[in-house]
């Protein structure tokens, strides 16, 4: 993979610095950033939170997010101490227009005034525009200044259109990055790649050659300490209304006229604009949603969803989701989308599967199994075609045999692939907004969604029970039966 070249000098200002996303990500991603070269030694960290910590104590908290989630073959002594001197810390409650804005605002006049400035809010999305009122009161939005919000962007369309208002009045649209990092996981950027740079595939890439098409993100974990904040969200808020129609619109868009960042949003948006809508009538018919139940992983008991939130815990949370989907374009009339992610699923695996038609008619005694294109995002990043080949057993007649085309990509290239959120924090540095998401792409996203809620809400559709280290309830694979189609994992 080509180096990138450095940025100019920043400064990285993170509300929200003691969670658990800047400790587990956004401090590692910046670092393995910092050894690649491409973070100047006069660019700054900074990290703002309630909490009354001195620099040094964060500086000890950031040490110890890199000896945890570093690998330790990447973790030099003296670049950490190197990186390490680029982190400061304000005590700030970023939503209170009385906090310590002083302390920041002090620290930042160190730097010229022309220095780009990032704002990361990794804070709670209701907090997302009085901090943004407030960097604004306190004269801290320059040209040089951009916003970075983390998903999830509202719970439904009227929310996030109040959160987007509340940014946008102090910040321009082009200087609002909100991040889905699975935009920035190499794999998805390579669908592609492997689209437009190859014409074997595009000249197939629709009804006339798929039947039908599935993306999944399936997890192994339960809600570990986010049970609070995933009761209120779901599967659906978590992970489909973003992560796999943002992977979805990669799949089905037409190719943009130019990889610049408006070209290839238009054309997403053309997607989830041509999604056929899911009313809460349809839910029962096109949706299966469940929540997980007691169970095994890896041989060991695990208890189920309502455990995990506590004692006599009640919820109407789905853990999992599986939605037929249909895409109303030209290119994929009858081509069902199935999107599935769940947790305490059989095993971690997040990728897209292409199934193709079989052949009308065969010359062989046996019909020849059809095509499929796997693109594995993650774990073992690469891509796999399933092809049809002469049996080499002796048989006195010829017999077929399936056989899997394999390219793991870190094998094949290399090289280590990046964790996501490396690509995307400096982007937002460069200007770059191609692998961002637009307001109209969210608010198109939650059109879609909010009938589906809806429709959950009104208990159209009932809360299956599936248990922990499975691949979910029975009716996901009988929504997929319907039309003699199954998953993955039960081709292989």
């Amino acid at each position: 993979m080509a180096q990138l070249p450095p940025v100019d000098i920043f400064d990285y200002i993170v509300f929200g610095a003691t969670g658990d996303l800047t400790m587990r990500k956004l401090l590692p991603a910046l670092y393995y950033r910092y050894r690649d070269g491409q973070i100047p030694d006069q660019a700054r960290i900074i990290g703002t939170a309630r909490s009354p910590l001195s620099r040094a104590d964060f500086q000890a908290r950031a040490e110890k997010a890199l000896q945890n989630f570093v690998k330790p073959a990447d973790l030099d002594p003296d670049l950490a101490r190197r990186f390490l001197a680029l982190v400061h810390y304000v005590s700030l409650n970023g939503a209170e227009a009385g906090s310590n804005w002083p302390g920041l605002k002090d620290l930042l006049a160190e730097a010229p005034a022309d220095r780009i400035r990032v704002y990361y809010l990794a804070t709670a999305p209701d907090l997302y525009g009085r901090i943004c009122e407030n960097l604004s009161t306190q004269g801290l939005v320059t040209d040089q200044s951009r916003v970075v919000l983390e998903k999830p962007i509202g719970t439904d369309l009227a929310s996030a259109d109040e959160i987007n208002d509340g940014v946008g009045r102090f910040f321009p649209e082009n200087h609002i990055f909100r991040i889905d990092h699975y935009l920035g996981k190499e794999t998805v950027q390579a669908v592609i790649a492997l689209r437009f740079a190859n014409p074997v595939f595009e000249r197939l890439w629709s009804s006339d050659a798929i039947d039908y098409i599935q993306i999944t993100a399936a997890e192994t974990v339960g809600v570990e300490g986010r049970g609070p904040y995933y009761d209120k969200s779901g599967a659906m808020r978590d992970m489909i209304q973003n992560h796999l129609l943002q992977v979805l619109c990669l799949v089905a868009m037409d190719p943009p006229g130019s990889l610049e960042a408006d070209s290839l949003r238009n054309e997403k948006l053309k997607v989830l604009r041509a999604l056929r809508p899911i009313t809460p009538e349809d839910v029962a018919v096109s949706t299966v949603r469940a929540r997980y139940g007691a169970g095994e992983m890896g041989g060991k008991p695990v208890p189920g969803y309502l455990d995990d939130l506590g004692e006599n815990a009640v919820s109407n949370t789905e853990t999992f989701v599986a939605i037929r989907a249909q895409v109303d374009t030209w290119r994929w009339g009858n081509v069902p989308f199935y999107l599935r992610s769940g947790k305490r699923m059989a095993q971690k695996s997040s990728e897209i599967v292409i199934q193709f038609k079989t052949t009308p008619w065969s010359i062989f005694p046996e019909k020849p199994a059809a095509n499929r294109l796997v693109i594995r995002i993650q774990p073992d990043e690469g891509v796999m075609l399933t092809v049809s080949t002469k049996d080499p057993t002796p048989t006195d007649s010829v017999a077929l045999r399936q056989a899997d085309i394999n390219i793991a990509f870190e094998k094949a290239f290399a090289t280590r692939y990046p964790d996501a959120y490396e690509r995307l924090l400096l982007d937002v540095v460069r200007g770059d907004p191609v692998l961002f998401i637009r307001r109209d792409e969210v608010e198109a996203a939650w059109r879609w969604a909010d009938p589906i809620l809806q429709g959950w809400a009104e208990n159209k559709s009932p809360l299956e029970t599936y248990p922990a280290g499975s691949w979910g309830p029975d009716a996901a694979r009988a929504l997929l039966a319907e039309r003699g189609h199954r998953w993955h994992e039960d081709m292989v």
